[in-house]
C-alpha cells in the first residue's frame, strides 16, 4: 500500500517538508488508542534466529534505523513499534544548529537516490539529551559530531561534549567524522586526530561502571590504504567497530534531472560501493571487527547480502523513505528463514 498509494502522494512535495509532515503526523496517529499495539503486533517479527550479541549489547533484530532519520530523538518509540532493532539518533552537535540553507534535501526518484546537505540541523545536545529517558525498549545509538562553526582544531571538545553529556542516555557512540556535508569534517579522518579523540574518549568511558561501545563511521570515498590505517586506529584504540558507510560523493551514472545537486549520495547508486568497503574491511579483519553495513538497501535479498558482504547489523534510511517503514519487517522475516 506504501508504494502504491502513500509515496507516490508524498513524493509530489518537497522532500524536507514532507519529513516533518509525516514525523508530525506519526506523532498524532500514535496518540490513537490501542494503535500503537497494534501496529507492533503487525510489524515486530520475533525469534531467537534473529537475535545479534555484540560489543556487550542484545539486539534483538539486527535490522536498524540509521543516523539523520530521526536526527533529534523524537520519534524512539514509533519506530521500535515498526520492528526496527535499533535506532541511531543523531547527528549530535554540542549547539543547536539550522544546517545548511534551503533547499538542501533531493529524491533522485530515477534512481532510488537522495542527495542531501542538511549540514548536522539538530536541536543540540542539551535538548536531545532530555528527550532520552531511559524508558525505550530498543536500542539507541548516538551519533556524535562537531558544529559548523567549531575549527577542526577544536573539535574535539565539540566530540567530548557529546559524548559525556549522552553518556548515560545512549547505549552506543558512532563517531562520524565523515560526513559530507560540514566544511573540512572528512579531514578528520585522519591517524593523528582519531588517535587523539580516542585517547580521551577511552579515558572517560574506562573511569565508568559500564563502558559504553564506540563506533566509527567512515566515508564510502577513502582509499583502501586509508581505510587499512582506519583499521589500524581502531585496534590501537580498542574501538569496538565501525560503520560502513556514509555517503558518498563521487556519484557514478545517473538517470534523474536532479542529479547535479551537492550534498552526498545515498540509495541504490551506493549500494555496490558500501558492500565492496564491507567486504574489505571483513577479510582484512578475519571478520573480527564488528561491523554495521548501511547503504543503498531497499530489499530483503539486498540486506541479506550486506550481511554476506561482512556486516554483522545493518540500517536503513532511504530505503524507509521508497519502501516505507514495513520494510524492516519484510526483512527480519526473510532472515529468519536464511542460514546465514
Amino acid at each position: 500500500m506504501y508504494k502504491k498509494l502513500i509515496s507516490p502522494l508524498l513524493f509530489l512535495f518537497d522532500p524536507e517538508k514532507i519529513h516533518n509532515f509525516t514525523f508530525f503526523s506519526t506523532k498524532l496517529i500514535f496518540k490513537i488508542p490501542l494503535l500503537g499495539y497494534l501496529i507492533k503486533s503487525y510489524y515486530k517479527v520475533e525469534g531467537d534466529k534473529l537475535t545479534r550479541n555484540l560489543f556487550g549489547l542484545t539486539f534483538s533484530n539486527p535490522v536498524g534505523i540509521a543516523a539523520g532519520l530521526d536526527k533529534n530523538a523524537t520519534h524512539i518509540s514509533e519506530f521500535e513499534k515498526f520492528g526496527f532493532g535499533f535506532i541511531e539518533i543523531g547527528t549530535v552537535t554540542p549547539k543547536p544548529q539550522m544546517g545548511n540553507p534551503k533547499k538542501r534535501l533531493f529524491r533522485l526518484k530515477k534512481d532510488d537516490a537522495i542527495i542531501n546537505r542538511m549540514g548536522f540541523n539538530n536541536d543540540g545536545v542539551t535538548k536531545i539529551k532530555s528527550r532520552l529517558d531511559g524508558n525505550y525498549k530498543v536500542i539507541i545509538g548516538g551519533n556524535i559530531g562537531k558544529n559548523k562553526l567549531t575549527p577542526n582544531t577544536e573539535a574535539k571538545k565539540d566530540y567530548l561534549i557529546c559524548f559525556k553529556e549522552l553518556y548515560d542516555c545512549v547505549d552506543y557512540f558512532v563517531i562520524n567524522v565523515s560526513s559530507p556535508n560540514t566544511p573540512g569534517l572528512r579531514e578528520l579522518q585522519s591517524r593523528e586526530f582519531l588517535n587523539d579523540l580516542f585517547t580521551d574518549l577511552n579515558k572517560f568511558r574506562n573511569n565508568n561502571k559500564n563502558i559504553k561501545p564506540i563506533l566509527l563511521k567512515i566515508s564510502p570515498d577513502l582509499s583502501k590504504d586509508k581505510i587499512i590505517e582506519l583499521i589500524d586506529v581502531i585496534n590501537k584504540n580498542k574501538i569496538d567497530g565501525i560503520i560502513a558507510t556514509n555517503t558518498t560523493v563521487n556519484f557514478p551514472e545517473l538517470k534523474s534531472n536532479n542529479k547535479y545537486e551537492k550534498g552526498g549520495l545515498s540509495g541504490q547508486p551506493l549500494y555496490d560501493k558500501s558492500n565492496e568497503v564491507i567486504s574489505f574491511i571483513s577479510k582484512k579483519t578475519g571478520g573480527k571487527l564488528p561491523i554495521i553495513g548501511v547503504g543503498g538497501i531497499s530489499t530483503p535479498e539486498q540486506a541479506l547480502n550486506k550481511i554476506r558482504a561482512g556486516a554483522h547489523l545493518i540500517q536503513l534510511y532511504t530505503g524507509i523513505i521508497y519502501e516505507g517503514p514495513g520494510i524492516a519487517s519484510k526483512i527480519n522475516k526473510e532472515l529468519l528463514n536464511q542460514e546465514l
